[in-house]
């Protein structure tokens, strides 16, 4: 590989950290925001929903503008959209000491453009780069939105450690050194050329497409699965489980990660049947929700939360190659229109543990039934939302399946239109 292919490969592997770094910034210090600013668990809940919309919204852009769309240009800019949405989220209580709450979504919007962007545009990047297997460097790419989420957590555990919840506006300044990296590496890069619509398939005609209406749904499934974890295994382990939040973000959020990091890297290395391996995983997946949600031993429910990522380590990237493979030839169209469904996915999913959450705590119900098994209210309620979370990988079981089941025809087909084609 030549240094500008290299280049470009550094670059995007520092805007997927980037990524890794904002999705998890606010689920880290919802603990924090929740006792520092008074905000309820359904409003931190909607962060992670704003932030997944926001990328949802500029996803579908993508999806029906990206022939009109400057997307070497677009690329280029994430990282400084990044470094821009990390800055405003810091400054929250100065500009908004009042209302914290509108500062942290503000924030929140711009940086998860950034993540929308990146989301849509990263993955096609790397596709377009000469590699003898594209499907293991898509799974090395994911891999290294992982290994940041691992980084990100252990340091901001560290950081709030040694110097306190209350200097995290610090910690959020310090972050946007890694977009910044990725920006000045995009400058200096020579992007491939990237197809909008795709040659020959337009986004009106794929849109009506049953394969990728069914990949869309697998992706929804599988970002609902991956992001409810990570998004709430702090705050579960520190409230429903009791665990100190120090060793619970380290052996739980980080451990859920480096199990991420490890199913992709190992799939990168060795992986073969991606839809064997999705499958398998949401199976897994159910497994280990149900045991976090209802095991009454902390250690097993912390090992429960960790063991969940290497279950869905491929949900996410493994969606994108079989879409890639049953719709080849729609270009960032099928990149964009899948970023939505893992978006929507990833949006619904933890906001829905939220609700229940707060549901639970505030209702009178909830608060005799905590009392009749000798728990906190909160404690009860996190458990139900942990089982709400559960229902996305039990219904990715089927869909999976179905997947695996009609592959061997789905690349049939494709080899058959190829060679009419030719």
């Amino acid at each position: 590989m030549d240094k500008s292919a290299r280049r470009v490969k550094l670059a995007c592997y520092s805007t997927n950290v980037s990524m890794s770094i904002v999705g998890n910034l606010s689920p880290l210090l919802f603990i924090t925001f929740h006792n520092m600013y008074d905000i309820s668990y359904t409003l931190l809940g909607m962060l992670v929903l704003i932030n997944f919309l926001t990328q949802l919204c500029v996803d579908l852009c993508f999806s029906f503008f990206s022939d009109k769309i400057n997307l070497a240009m677009a690329a280029r800019i994430t990282p400084a959209l990044t470094v821009a949405g990390l800055l405003l989220f810091a400054a929250a209580p100065m500009l908004f000491p009042g209302a914290v709450y509108v500062g942290l979504v503000l924030g929140t919007v711009v940086f998860s453009a950034a993540s929308g962007f990146a989301e849509v545009l990263i993955s096609p990047i790397i596709a377009a780069l000469p590699a003898k297997n594209p499907e293991r460097e898509m799974s090395k790419l994911h891999s290294v939105y992982a290994w940041g989420v691992v980084g990100a957590v252990i340091f901001s555990t560290l950081f709030l450690l040694i110097f306190g919840s209350d200097k995290w506006q610090l910690l959020a300044i310090i972050f946007t050194v890694v977009p910044a990296i990725g920006f000045v590496l995009f400058i200096g890069a020579k992007l491939p050329p990237l197809e909008g619509h795709g040659k020959g398939d337009s986004g009106i005609s794929a849109i009506k497409s049953r394969e990728l209406w069914l990949c869309v749904l697998a992706i929804f499934l599988g970002g609902a699965a991956e992001c409810t974890m990570a998004q709430w295994a702090s705050g579960y382990l520190e409230a429903a489980l009791g665990i100190e939040k120090t060793w619970g973000d380290i052996f739980g959020v980080a451990m859920f990660a480096v199990m991420l990091g490890l199913g992709r890297s190992l799939y990168a290395k060795i992986g073969k049947n991606v839809e064997k391996v999705i499958f398998l995983g949401a199976v897994g997946a159910t497994l280990c929700y149900l045991t976090a949600a209802l095991t009454p031993w902390s250690i097993l429910g912390l090992i429960a939360c960790g063991l969940t990522g290497i279950c869905v380590s491929m949900m996410w990237p493994g969606c994108l190659v079989i879409s890639s493979e049953r719709l080849p030839g729609a270009g960032v169209f099928v990149y964009a229109m899948m970023a939505a469904g893992g978006d929507l996915g990833a949006s619904i999913g933890p906001q829905l543990v939220g609700i229940t959450t707060d549901g639970i705590t505030a209702s009178a119900l909830g608060t005799e039934l905590a009392a009749r098994l000798g728990m906190s209210a909160e404690a009860l309620g996190m458990k139900a939302g942990m089982l709400v979370g559960m229902l996305f990988p039990l219904l990715a079981i089927g869909v999976y399946l179905y997947l695996y089941k009609t592959k061997a025809k789905s690349r049939d087909a494709i080899d058959i239109d190829s060679s009419l084609s030719k």
